[in-house]
């Protein structure tokens, strides 16, 4: 766990690196014959193309020029080399890194310089072209390609609207195929959460990856993410911290692991607002000083004891419905379900009988929702119907 501290010349508002160039469904521009690239690819690494990184008042310019809706963006080539460091752990083959919104690209050279292979996911006209310009300079380790990933799967009837894109779409034009859930990560995702949807970015990763749809169909795919501070708060909250710890704490903790890589202070990063504000949300409770990079990575165990993707929904349900009030009683909750062995079954999972729901561990959720499955209670209609309810609600 590394602190942050103030980068030169960025200054800070917030939105999601989530794009990338042009609907990239073609092959490697030019450069060497395909045998070369695909030597690089199966050994994860290229060679250094020695691009030049702009500097932060360049980007600056870039982005203020461009315009568009408020977004934060990584502009001081030092802050770019700390998360380039935290995304290429180790030495050897290195997975992809799909970049969410670039933007003037800062952080996309210095992971190409690197040696890294980078797909660019872009949805503003300005930076997609200057994306796609440097896409043809190089030999395939580059792919451009136009969407937002915070419009990624949208539940939506008929076909996707650009900037929208599906995700079999986009893996297939990355190359990436679908692997089992125990093998080891496909891709390696990167961006900037979106200030005024961040809570509802989390929700819906959160239904995704317990359904293992839309980018988790392809196997555990690790997010590398900046989030605030307090948000970061929430997802590591442990038991007991009552004004914390929530059923985005609960679920969060058993679906990923959650490793903080770095925090940097909300100034460091650049904002396209006209005005100059920072644009940082305001927090009363939590600490709210620092955007946190937290590399969210599913656990390889997830789909044991019972949960399974197929009944991931209800396990989803009823975390939250025990954390709606966190001071009340675990065997009431269940007793409001109309079940008869409450007491049995927390005897067996030796969770004591009168624990408030606010100091029931992720893991003992899990083992309780195991153990409920040979409970009748779970399949009776109004629950599913509940179930369903809370999943339309949460929709980006």
């Amino acid at each position: 766990m590394r602190a942050g501290r103030a980068l030169p010349g960025a200054a800070g508002c917030g939105r999601l690196l989530v794009a990338g160039l042009r609907p990239l469904l073609g092959g490697p521009g030019p450069g060497p014959g395909p045998c070369r690239v695909t030597v690089r690819r199966a050994a994860g690494r290229w060679p250094s193309p020695g691009l030049r990184v702009p500097q932060a008042a360049e980007a600056e310019q870039l982005v203020l020029r461009a315009g568009g809706p408020c977004g934060r963006f990584i502009a001081c080539p030092q802050l770019a080399r700390t998360v380039q460091r935290c995304l290429q752990d180790g030495s050897g083959p290195q997975p992809v890194v799909l970049e969410c919104a670039p933007g003037p690209g800062v952080l996309t050279r210095t992971l190409l310089n690197a040696g890294l292979r980078v797909v660019a996911l872009e949805y503003h006209p300005t930076f997609l072209s200057k994306l796609q310009s440097l896409e043809n300079s190089l030999d395939g380790q580059l792919k451009v390609i136009y969407g937002d990933f915070f419009r990624l799967d949208p539940l939506v009837t008929g076909a996707v609207k650009p900037p929208a894109v599906c995700s079999d779409k986009l893996f297939e034009a990355m190359g990436i195929a679908a692997v089992p859930w125990t093998a080891d990560v496909p891709v390696r995702i990167f961006g900037i959460f979106p200030q005024r949807k961040e809570r509802n970015t989390l929700w819906r990763l959160l239904f995704i990856l317990y359904e293992c749809s839309s980018i988790y169909r392809y196997g555990r795919v690790e997010l590398n993410v900046f989030i605030s501070e307090k948000e970061y708060k929430v997802l590591t909250a442990k038991p007991g911290e009552m004004r914390t710890y929530q059923a985005l704490s609960v679920l969060w903790q058993v679906g990923c692991d959650i490793q903080l890589l770095h925090m940097e202070p909300w100034s460091s990063f650049l904002t396209n607002l006209k005005n100059g504000r920072l644009a940082i949300p305001r927090s009363t409770r939590l600490p709210n000083d620092h955007l946190c990079l937290v590399r969210l990575t599913p656990q390889q165990n997830l789909f044991t004891g019972g949960l399974k993707p197929a009944n991931s929904a209800t396990f989803i349900f009823m975390v939250k419905q025990c954390l709606t009030k966190p001071r009340s009683k675990l065997i009431d909750r269940l007793n409001s379900w109309s079940l008869d062995n409450a007491d049995k079954l927390l005897k067996a999972l030796e969770i004591p009988k009168y624990v408030e729901t606010g100091n029931v561990y992720p893991e003992d959720y899990k083992r309780l929702f195991c153990g409920l499955q040979n409970s009748s209670v779970f399949a009776e209609s109004w629950f599913h119907d509940e179930v369903l309810e809370s999943i339309r609600n949460i929709n980006l």
